[in-house]
């Protein structure tokens, strides 16, 4: 039987703010527009043990934006669509005010609407408590930056919470074997498509900001975008490269 894939899809901020963590309304509706048509079953984490297809797709948010609940739930609802939202928990009502945050910073949901939307159906993960670098903290730290979220957002919810999301995808064998004491599985920031050879705690996804241009998407959701993922990936080694040379 041929090995399943899941798409992981990685959103932040469905708005027209500046910088890759924005897709503009528009072309997020016309993304999840794109996928309706393709047919491919629409599943949470939760799906992966035993997926129904051999090829699934997960839509992912990191941070909990004020705008995934104004902007994008409308469309996944009208679509039918589950996702799961990675919170912050330490944040909520807040803004995205952390190393590396959005200038201006845009805000976060606070947890009367993460509840509504809990009780409508979207599932949601946790995502530190005060969105650190995990790799950088003390082992004492890290357990309360990795237990203490999925705490916050089950009292919060009443639910247990499965499933996390290390803040910038900043994580080591340390901080997946405390994830993984945890949580049922936690995705990052590599690129590429999942299967069931990766590590369930360090999923790779695909960074949407990649298929702002629709054509691209239709190519990926028919099966025709591997070549333009491993350019893709290929570019990011040489940035990584650089950034990582001493000149």
């Amino acid at each position: 039987m041929p090995a399943w894939q899941a798409d992981i899809l990685m959103y932040h901020s469905i708005s027209d703010a500046p910088g890759p963590t924005s897709i503009a309304p528009d072309i997020f509706a016309a993304q999840m527009q794109a996928l309706a048509a393709s047919g491919l079953p629409v599943v949470t984490p939760d799906a992966l043990p035993n997926p129904p297809a051999l090829r699934v797709v997960i839509i992912s948010f990191d941070d909990g934006f004020q705008d995934f609940a104004d902007t994008a739930w409308p469309i996944l609802r009208d679509h039918g669509f589950c996702p799961i939202v990675y919170l912050p928990s330490g944040l909520m009502g807040g803004t995205d005010s952390w190393a590396g945050g959005n200038i201006p910073p845009r805000p976060l949901m606070g947890w009367d609407r993460v509840q509504a939307l809990a009780a409508e159906g979207v599932c949601f993960g946790a995502h530190s408590v005060n969105h650190p670098d995990l790799s950088a903290l003390d082992p004492e730290t890290l357990e309360e930056e990795v237990a203490g979220s999925g705490q916050d957002v089950a009292a919060r919810l009443g639910q247990p919470i499965r499933h996390f999301a290390p803040p910038y995808g900043a994580s080591n064998p340390d901080v997946r074997a405390r994830i993984a004491q945890h949580y049922d599985s936690s995705v990052g920031t590599r690129l590429g498509v999942a299967g069931p050879g990766d590590d369930i705690h360090d999923l790779p996804r695909l960074e949407m900001f990649y298929f702002n241009n629709l054509a691209r998407w239709q190519a990926h959701l028919a099966g025709y975008g591997g070549p333009y993922l491993a350019a893709r990936k290929m570019m990011r080694g040489v940035r990584a490269m650089v950034r990582g040379k001493s000149w």
